[in-house]
């Protein structure tokens, strides 16, 4: 409760003044009741506007890192992190996912809100990569319906490397809940699992008017580290895609709504 009172009354308003944040489709999301949202991941940053702008509490989950580091530095680093509504998670032993899905069914089991990357890892270059199937595997489990997000200009307010955000505009647009309990237990059907992320991930790229890239994002960073001529953007990388092979959706990057129009929060 008290980093929850710390986001409402010190960093809310804080990154509200200084980004001016917008936010639609916040109406998906439901007053009460557990629910997962799915989010697509360009910056650091992704973490803390989603949580700011609902009027419901919800978490992401962090490296434990940051919430352990020494100093003044590492104290206001945790501090802040928990006030944004971040969960540590041990990753060590190769257990991240494991700790994941275990600290996500904790939440929603408690009725709350989960809030998941399904690309894992932060964008290299803007894009949407392919889904890993661990928001499938929470989903049939935990019964709770899927919330697609798409985050809006965090990529370029900071890219990969920046740590300061530039000054600009960050939005988010909700859509509407997917219902999979048509699979329920089904969790460790690997092929249902991959139907039902690329669902999840067809939504979120409805939403955000991205290019889809249909590999890991780890893997084009690892291509990028070792100098992978795909790296720079062959091109098989740029080839129209979508989701399991479904058409491209015919739909642009959202643009912020003129200010005098705001808040827009339908």
């Amino acid at each position: 409760m008290f980093y929850w009172l710390m986001k409402r009354v010190f960093v809310g308003p804080l990154l509200k003044a200084v980004y001016r944040p917008w936010i639609r489709g916040a109406k998906n999301v439901p007053a009460e009741g557990a629910a997962i949202l799915a989010s697509n991941h360009q910056a650091v940053i992704d973490s803390f506007f989603l949580p700011l702008m609902l009027d419901r509490e919800m978490v992401f989950i962090g490296k434990q890192e940051y919430f352990t580091g020494r100093g003044l530095k590492g104290r206001v680093i945790s501090g802040f992190m928990r006030g944004v509504g971040t969960i540590p998670v041990d990753r060590s032993g190769g257990k991240a996912s494991e700790a994941a899905l275990n600290t996500g069914l904790r939440r929603l089991g408690d009725g709350g809100l989960f809030g998941i990357y399904p690309e894992v890892t932060r964008s290299p270059d803007g894009r949407l990569y392919r889904g890993k199937t661990g928001v499938a595997r929470l989903a049939l489990e935990s019964g709770a319906p899927v919330i697609p997000v798409a985050m809006v200009g965090t990529a370029v307010a900071q890219p990969i490397g920046r740590k300061i955000p530039k000054i600009m505009r960050i939005g988010m647009v909700i859509g509407e809940p997917l219902d999979f309990s048509r699979y329920a237990g089904m969790e460790n059907d690997r092929f249902i699992l991959r139907s039902v992320t690329d669902e999840i991930m067809y939504a979120i790229m409805s939403l955000s008017g991205q290019e889809y890239v249909d590999v890991y994002a780890a893997t084009q960073k690892a291509r990028i580290a070792t100098g992978h001529p795909a790296a720079a953007g062959d091109a098989a990388d740029h080839l129209p895609a979508a989701p399991g092979g479904r058409p491209v959706p015919e739909v642009q990057v959202p643009v912020a709504p003129p200010e005098q129009d705001e808040p827009s929060v339908g």
